[in-house]
This record gives structure tokens, C-alpha cells and sequence, in this order.
């Protein structure tokens, strides 16, 4: 349990992500427009390295005949059957009521609820180094 710097803001340019091994846990490090996200690199459906997965958007509610695409970037596609989930708040697209991830920073948790959660962790930046925390 504890910060692990896992390189300088220089190595994880926006966009761009680094997977790490932190006390175990294989964990993707994920800079979107400036912000760092760490989730864990496992798919909750069947296990699959999820950060190897294409980052990307998805189509946004919108009205009938309207097609509207938005959260560039901030889609995470599992590489081996496509289960996509929101890297900035961790909620899959399919079922975000259900199949949610469990964040580190807000610490919100269905009681008792029974569906797999894709473990996140808080990241800071700290004179220019990327540090990922892990609170066990």
C-alpha cells in the first residue's frame, strides 16, 4: 500500500497511456487531455488485459435521426470482446448501472452488489512525476 512513481509527466504525453505492475496489480496509467486515470488492466467480463485495448469515443444521447459522438479519448475498448468503459469515471457504456468501476478516489460502492468491478487508482502529479496510489 502506498504512492509509486510511475515515470515524469514527459513520459505519458496526453493520449497516451503506460501499463505498470504495482504490488502485483498490472494497472494502465492513461493521460486523457492532461488528466492521468488508472484502472486496472482486467477486463471484468472474462479477465482480458483491458489497457491494451484501443482508446477511443462513443455516440453521446441525442434526438431521433441525430447522431452525436463525444468523450474522445476516454473510452476504453477491452481488446478481446469489445466491452468498452468510461476511463474518467469508469462505468461501462453497455450497462453503467450494473457493471461499474470501482474508483479509489470517491470510494462509491453498491452494497452488496454482486456484478464485476474494474479496480481504479488515484493518480497526482508531483514535480512533474506521475505517482499512482494504492490503498489496500
Amino acid at each position: 500500500m502506498g504512492k509509486h512513481v510511475v515515470g515524469s509527466t514527459g513520459d505519458i504525453k496526453a493520449g497516451e497511456r503506460k501499463i505498470v505492475r504495482l504490488e502485483g496489480i498490472s494497472i494502465g496509467v492513461f493521460n486523457i487531455k492532461g488528466t492521468y486515470y488508472a484502472v486496472k488492466n482486467s477486463c471484468p467480463h472474462q479477465l482480458a488485459p483491458l489497457c491494451l485495448g484501443k482508446v477511443t469515443g462513443t455516440t453521446l444521447p441525442s434526438k431521433p435521426g441525430e447522431f452525436l459522438y463525444g468523450k474522445e479519448g476516454e473510452v476504453v475498448r477491452c481488446p478481446w470482446h469489445g466491452w468498452e468503459f468510461d476511463l474518467t469515471n469508469g462505468q461501462s457504456l453497455f450497462d453503467p448501472n450494473k457493471c461499474r468501476v470501482k474508483t479509489y478516489e470517491v470510494g462509491v460502492e453498491a452494497p452488496g452488489e454482486e456484478e464485476p468491478r474494474l479496480e481504479t487508482f488515484p493518480v497526482d502529479v508531483e514535480e512533474e512525476q506521475v505517482v499512482v496510489t494504492i490503498n489496500r
